[in-house]
């Protein structure tokens, strides 16, 4: 199966470059040990992708409360906020990272798919609103928010693709799987109608030539 419309190859000029000195920054520090677990534990492409969607929402959701609130001006505020939006985009480049090998796979993630396309317009959206609407520290985070929008904005393309083509594809399937059964039971049918006209057959030809004593011998 053909790669993601060029998805590998934006992936690591738009997302991977963009994020690449925040993620060395972070040497992966962007999850707790407990959502390591829950990565770990969601094997389930679907389940995989709905974690992923939930620790992102997580993320853009402190950020936003974040701003709403009165600034301490000794905190790095703008430190935070960069920091962020840095582990946004990480997990935005692992479930991208996921959903491309699952796709190569060709495991059935249409559910998982599905829920993100659902998503994420509305996380655009709010990052949207952010770019449009610049506080006092919007110079520390600026680059990141370009960045998660359009990592976001690659990963909503990759996702729609990667769902038309698995949506054809399965679809293709359970067709194929719905004509191979029904010919299993055409085959069945054709074998017990054979089996029938063979006993008649046999029946005739014992009452046109009934056996002798010498046939019995």
């Amino acid at each position: 199966m053909r790669r993601l419309a060029g998805w590998v190859s934006c992936l690591l000029l738009v997302g991977a470059v963009s994020a690449a000195g925040l993620r060395a920054q972070m040497k992966g520090d962007y999850l707790t040990d407990e959502e390591e677990d829950e990565l770990r534990e969601a094997q389930d492409p679907t389940a995989r992708i709905a974690v992923y969607i939930k620790l992102e929402t997580d993320r853009l959701d402190r950020f936003i409360n974040f701003r709403a609130q009165p600034q301490d001006p000794q905190y790095d505020n703008g430190g935070y906020l960069n920091k962020l939006m840095g582990q946004y985009i990480s997990l935005t480049d692992e479930m991208k990272s996921w959903i491309q090998d699952q796709y190569d796979r060709k495991n059935d993630m249409r559910e998982g798919l599905r829920k993100f396309v659902e998503a994420a317009p509305k996380q655009l959206d709010q990052l949207r609103s952010i770019q449009q609407t610049p506080d006092a520290y919007a110079r520390d985070y600026g680059k990141s928010l370009g960045d998660a929008i359009a990592d976001l904005n690659d990963a909503l393309n990759g996702a729609t693709q990667a769902l038309a083509d698995q949506q054809k594809t399965f679809g293709e399937l359970k067709r194929e799987e719905k004509v191979e059964q029904q010919n299993i039971k055409e085959r069945q049918k054709d074998a017990k109608k054979r089996a029938k006209e063979e006993k008649k057959l046999q029946k005739r030809e014992r009452k046109k030539h009934p056996p002798t004593d010498e046939d019995e011998d």
